[in-house]
């Protein structure tokens, strides 16, 4: 991987300097018809992506999704979570499949997802992330050869804001790469995020889903007023764990790309990179030996 640039399979998803509104009729019959192949009515997978506010985001996952190479039987479905903006008319016009959850918060989407998938395996994805071409099946593929198996979560890289290298980003992947493999036999279940997981579909929902304590919001940036440190995707890895093994998906083929916007917010990329590293150093031991 590049420390510099991005794959040239996330080029065509990312419609530069482009808004929903900006799509050229083509673009738009394009994105449809792709769209109309990831609708089954009885499907293998189920691939959930909740939405608050994603207009102009959640069109660019889409792309990237719809354009994953499979033989499998795919829906995607996406819980619009009390969007004010135009989020339900982008997805009404390109044909996904959607339901409306009026409960704010991350979890409450999760958890409506998870209810209303039909397929045998449920991934997870998000409005702001780039899914490679080969991701469906190289995350599914673990929990279809190992019973043993029931979920599974992938490795992960940022896009830089616009005008910036993707050199600090890096560095940073590369150390969070090192932390995966250390906290994978005590605390794993940190590991398992939401924007690149899977499981199987049923033993998500007998062991208890995504069900929270306290709700966390999409805008949920650490240091700020209301922020929650429990996560439905980290609860979710434990409720699986009750039941069978998680595999880490290490193939470079479903590494996905994700915005750093989230970075952005916590105060900029090095100041969220030093205050993440300094968690991860007050936590290193219970990384090791556990809680």
């Amino acid at each position: 991987m590049s420390v510099f640039n991005l794959p040239a399979w996330i080029k065509p998803h990312l419609f530069t300097d482009k808004k929903f509104s900006d799509l050229t009729p083509h673009e738009l019959y394009d994105l449809r018809a792709r769209t109309a192949n990831f609708r089954h009515s009885s499907p293998d997978v189920s691939v959930v992506i909740p939405a608050w506010n994603e207009e102009n985001n959640i069109f660019r996952a889409i792309s990237s999704l719809v354009s994953n190479k499979t033989d499998l039987k795919v829906e995607i479905v996406v819980i619009n979570n009390n969007s004010t903006d135009n989020t339900q008319y982008v997805l009404e016009e390109l044909g996904v499949t959607n339901y409306f959850q009026p409960i704010q918060g991350i979890a409450s989407a999760r958890s409506m997802g998870l209810t209303q998938a039909k397929g045998r395996f449920h991934l997870c994805a998000d409005s702001d992330t780039f899914y490679p071409p080969h991701w469906i099946d190289l995350m599914i593929k673990p929990m279809m050869r190992d019973k043993e198996i029931v979920g599974v979560y992938g490795r992960y890289s940022f896009i830089p804001p616009s005008g910036e290298e993707r050199s600090m980003l890096w560095i940073y992947e590369k150390i969070t790469g090192i932390l995966i493999r250390i906290r994978k036999k005590k605390m794993e279940f940190i590991n398992v995020l939401g924007f690149n997981m899977g499981f199987v579909t049923d033993v998500g929902r007998v062991n208890g889903g995504f069900e929270v304590t306290e709700a966390r919001k999409f805008s949920n940036i650490a240091g700020t007023e209301g922020f929650v440190e429990e996560s439905e995707d980290g609860r979710m890895a434990l409720n699986l764990k009750k039941t069978g093994q998680l595999k880490l998906v290490t193939n470079s083929k479903a590494r996905v790309f994700t915005s750093s916007r989230r970075l952005v917010a916590e105060g900029g990329i090095f100041k969220s990179f030093t205050n993440r590293l300094k968690l991860h150093t007050n936590r290193f031991s219970e990384y090791i030996i556990g809680k």
